[in-house]
């Protein structure tokens, strides 16, 4: 694709006419015309539908611009960061919602592996237990972002998922036989109370409460078995642990740390092959699986290293974050251990 002016302050309509961008009018433009198209030939749409559908779009320049990247120069805090989440109204909040769904939790552990204290840890990082879903159309976000991204390095790439996600949007509404207006999210088109994208919605959201529907905006038990579902979808095993607290054995700057964290959301590393690198004093970590080195910075402070397992990195595929996957790990553990003083 072209970067023209849908990065700039205009777009050009298929009929040549030049739009001011903030004043929506999709249907009119060139690019969108052509999704149009590959959205009648491939998923049998007709032009005209969803030519009225792109018309009532309103392009939203908060979703634009909450995805440009953060200023460089300040270093990343994992502290700061989980005392976001891991604070005291999260951890009531996580207490209630146990306590209300300990059924449906159990019933997802036993079904898919996920012990309950990650799929709580997962939704009250997400959404505060549904109390912070979106307030976003999502039908507005994705569209702002399929086809007017910031001018980033990936903007190509994160076009191409936003389409992805915008063709999704429309069959899920399709297949649910729902205005596809009524959706509202993150400023990213994420959606309900575990903030599913579109597309993982029609892959991984399952009807766990039974009433024959998939609803992830008012039914936390659908929540439920859903993030369970992609969890173990993603790589979860039944009955391994995440994370050992690690110390270093090497310097701070040496070639094998650097080699070790370089491997990505990957465990690839036998426990006896890290010793040389990084151990931990926990007796529970089991030797004959695999880890990866995970560091968690601590801004001026020194950084923490945790030898994690397959099923941290599984939590990381929700949300590519080391930061996400040991807040969700941490914040479940805090709310059992509050749970069951």
């Amino acid at each position: 694709m072209k970067k023209h002016a849908a990065a700039s302050s205009a777009s050009t309509a298929s009929s040549g006419k030049t739009l001011k961008k903030e004043e929506g009018h999709f249907e009119q433009w060139k690019e969108v015309n052509n999704f149009i198209a590959e959205m009648v030939n491939k998923n049998g749409f007709t032009e005209a539908e969803l030519k009225a559908t792109f018309k009532q779009v309103r392009y939203t320049e908060t979703a634009r611009q909450l995805m440009r990247p953060a200023p460089a120069g300040k270093p990343k805090n994992w502290k700061a960061y989980r005392a976001r989440f891991v604070e005291p109204y999260r951890i009531e909040n996580g207490i209630a919602f146990w306590d209300k769904y300990a059924n449906e939790l159990a019933r997802a552990e036993q079904q898919y592996g996920v012990p309950a204290e990650i799929i709580v840890g997962l939704i009250g990082v997400e959404t505060i237990f549904g109390k912070q879903t979106g307030g976003f159309r999502v039908m507005d976000a994705l569209t702002t972002l399929a086809f007017d991204y910031p001018d980033t390095p990936n903007r190509d790439a994160r076009m191409e998922f936003f389409r992805a996600e915008l063709e999704n949007m429309l069959l899920m509404a399709r297949e649910s036989s729902l205005d596809p207006f009524v959706f509202k999210g993150s400023y990213a088109g994420a959606i309900g109370w575990p903030q599913f994208m579109p597309g993982s919605i029609r892959k991984y959201a399952v009807d766990f409460d039974g009433d024959g529907k998939i609803n992830l905006t008012d039914s936390p038990v659908d929540a439920i078995g859903s993030v369970a579902h992609y969890l173990a979808e993603h790589g979860w095993k039944r009955n391994l642990p995440v994370a050992f607290p690690a110390t270093l054995i090497v310097s701070d700057k040496s070639e094998a740390l650097t080699t070790a964290l370089g491997k990505g959301l990957t465990a690839s590393y036998q426990l006896q092959d890290l010793k040389a690198i990084a151990t931990t004093a926990s007796s529970e970590a089991p030797a004959n699986i695999p880890y990866g080195l995970v560091d968690l910075q601590n801004g001026n402070e020194a950084t923490e290293y945790w030898l994690a397992t397959e099923n941290f990195f599984a939590i990381t595929l929700y949300n590519r974050s080391y930061f996400y996957a040991m807040s969700v790990y941490d914040l479940g553990r805090t709310i059992a251990a509050a749970r069951g003083k």
